[in-house]
């Protein structure tokens, strides 16, 4: 059975954001997909520092939720990111969780589906929206759209269950997650993966 891996970047396990991931990972369970839901942003996680010793390791040097959330990744079909937002921008927790996740792990995430969720009370959801989606579009995963932006809104916490616009877009989010799962397994049975070109690495020195 396909799988999707969803991490909740909020402090608050059970807040606001929880109850968009959640409202995605049980339509995605109606759908016939599997789920399984990580909270990272109440852990302690410290930003990458560049070193570069997760490319001769396998893994990053921090050990920490990134290294036991990687394997899950690789083994998952789709990713679902959810975050609060914080002066128009993600909390620092998730983007440092991402940051090292993505630059650590070496698989190959072709054909991976991606979607992000914004919780917000008021505004600097398009912006947060758009800042997590950069980690899908630099690693050939395909991005989940929605009726709406994948946004929803609420102050105290559970104030979410209250926009039903937003939980309406949630429950779309996961219906279009599950086809293009389905959809990208059936190409990859008849066509396979797109061809690769070699990497090639330029700067603005040489």
């Amino acid at each position: 059975m396909a799988k999707v891996l969803l991490i909740n970047g909020s402090p608050h396990p059970q807040g606001n954001t929880y109850i968009a991931l959640n409202e995605v990972a049980k339509t995605l369970e109606e759908c016939g997909i599997d789920t399984e839901l990580v909270t990272v942003g109440n852990k302690n996680i410290r930003g990458c520092i560049a070193c570069g010793q997760c490319k001769e390791k396998g893994h990053c040097v921090f050990d920490d939720m990134v290294n036991e959330v990687a394997p899950k990744f690789e083994e998952a079909d789709g990713l679902v990111i959810g975050s609060p937002v914080y002066y128009a921008s993600a909390n620092d927790t998730m983007v440092s969780f991402l940051d090292r996740l993505f630059y650590s792990t070496s698989f190959d995430k072709t054909m991976k589906v991606g979607a992000s969720v914004a919780c917000c009370r008021r505004s600097g959801n398009t912006a947060t929206f758009d800042e997590l989606n950069k980690y899908f579009t630099i690693s050939n995963m395909p991005v989940v759209s929605s009726k709406y932006w994948n946004n929803i809104h609420g102050r105290l916490q559970g104030e979410a269950i209250e926009d039903a616009e937003g939980l309406a877009t949630m429950r779309t989010l996961a219906k279009n997650m599950a086809f293009l799962i389905k959809s990208i397994e059936l190409g990859k049975e008849s066509m396979g993966l797109p061809e690769k070109e070699a990497p090639v690495m330029t700067n603005f020195i040489k």
